[in-house]
């Protein structure tokens, strides 16, 4: 199982270079194959926010829509949040992903930003990484 963090999904919907190539196949590879693939309940909000201002509104939601048909949505609830605030993260943002990829049984999150999950009780690849472990 893999949790996507936002900037995974914001270097494809946004085609943001040099990252979009290497975003875009991993979300390919797992569209195609059995995996389980979650996102954080906060990380469509944020997404909507973020794509907005540059899709439209109906263009964002379209997107979010198209997303939650490959990634579900990560049961997180009082007790996944209060985990992620017991975190030594200097990001609530980035604990509370960590917290929906515990709460969803992700094995890894698939992010950018290593340095954000360095301490992590739940590794973080970045897509490059995990496209060459999971071929």
């Amino acid at each position: 199982m893999i949790l996507l963090d936002a900037d995974v999904i914001l270097d494809v919907a946004l085609e943001r270079a040099p990252h979009v190539d290497a975003s875009a196949e991993l979300l390919d590879l797992l569209a195609r194959r059995p995996y389980g693939v979650f996102v954080a309940w906060h990380t469509l909000s944020n997404l909507h926010y973020m794509l907005r201002p540059a899709s439209g509104k109906e263009d964002s939601r379209s997107f979010l829509l198209t997303l939650t048909s490959l990634a579900r949505v990560a049961p997180i609830d009082t007790e996944a949040f209060r985990f992620a605030a017991s975190l030594p993260f200097a990001d609530l943002e980035d604990a509370m992903q960590v917290a929906a990829a515990r709460a969803c049984g992700a094995s890894f999150i698939a992010t950018r930003n290593l340095r954000h999950y360095a301490a992590s009780p739940i590794p973080a690849r970045t897509p490059t990484q995990l496209l060459a472990e999971l071929r």
